[in-house]
């Protein structure tokens, strides 16, 4: 019988991950943010009030078994048009399944019967929500898209409305769930929405899934200036409670001078692995060269670190 493995994030990184994941005989779930709001994402959640598709539309498209060009096709950007001008076309296909459906989450599920998606993907909630951001200096910033923008070093986030309703088939998927990850993804706008979601961290705590958390390879400008590995750790924590994961994944491999140079163009820096305040935190230690250089930009090796979580998860998985 297969193993379930629910995979809990956003952004590019998750995508990467659930690219290499979906090549191994298991059964993944992936839950997905809605917080987004910039861009084609931004505007459809604007006018439609509908969750954001953007992270969403990304993680199909990762999944999906289907001819390269029906991929293309789905993550075609319009350059042209007053109207159509920066939307991809699967976000439109994803808001016009929610208006046939009448519900985002149903509209996910007839796109992934389109795409032929390899698993299933839920958004965290099944509503529109918004990221807000505490900066240490006490104002508040709202809006994802917004808090790297002001450059301040964030205290807490927190999500709005007050009342929002996690998905059942979600909190379902983590309670059957053989191995839960948190991660790849950006720290406080891509993990932790994720989690503020009432429900999805009682859920975790619940399971009797082995938990980890993928942290990311590099500082982000805005978000986690000067973090650690256990920086990022600390985030979830102070979020979520102590003994929430029982790994943590990080890239231990030597970054090339070219590729540091243009990631310190950007004001980001290797995390630096340190172990030993790790190790004080109670976490077991993933370190390994998880990362890939490819056209001056660092992605981790989907192959790599899917081996080494459905390892360290124990599951009896064929890894060749």
């Amino acid at each position: 019988m297969s193993k379930n493995v629910v995979v809990i994030g956003g952004g590019t990184g998750l995508s990467v991950l659930l690219r290499g994941l979906k090549t191994f005989p298991v059964n993944i779930t992936a839950i997905v943010t809605v917080a987004d709001d910039g861009g084609s994402s931004g505007i459809l959640r604007k006018e439609l009030d509908i969750p954001p598709p953007g992270d969403v539309r990304n993680v199909l498209t990762a999944l999906a078994e289907v001819e390269p060009l029906v991929e293309e096709l789905f993550q075609h950007r319009f350059e042209n048009g007053s109207g159509l001008s920066g939307h991809s076309l699967g976000n439109l296909l994803l808001a016009g399944m929610t208006s046939i459906t009448g519900d985002f989450h149903q509209g996910i599920v007839a796109v992934s019967r389109v795409l032929n998606v390899r698993g299933t993907v839920l958004p965290a909630a099944n509503q529109s929500i918004v990221l807000h951001a505490e900066m240490e200096d006490g104002s508040i910033v709202t809006g994802e898209s917004k808090i790297p923008k002001a450059r301040k070093p964030i205290k807490r986030v927190f999500l709005t409305p007050e009342v929002i309703e996690p998905l059942p088939e979600s909190l379902e998927a983590i309670k059957n769930a053989d191995l839960i990850v948190l991660g790849p993804g950006s720290l406080y706008t891509s993990v932790l929405p994720n989690l503020l979601v009432p429900g999805i961290v009682e859920a975790i705590r619940a399971s009797q899934a082995r938990k980890m958390y993928i942290c990311n390879a590099m500082t982000q400008l805005g978000e986690t200036d000067g973090y650690s590995a256990s920086d990022h750790l600390n985030g979830l924590i102070s979020h979520c409670g102590p003994h929430l994961v029982d790994d943590i994944l990080i890239n231990g491999s030597i970054i090339s001078q070219n590729v540091r140079a243009r990631y310190e163009e950007e004001i980001a820096f290797p995390v630096t692995v340190d172990h030993e305040r790790l190790q004080d935190m109670g976490v077991n230690i993933i370190c390994d060269d998880f990362v890939l250089e490819q056209d001056g930009q660092l992605r981790h090796n989907a192959k790599m670190v899917s081996e080494a979580i459905l390892r360290s998860g124990s599951l009896d998985v064929p890894l060749t």
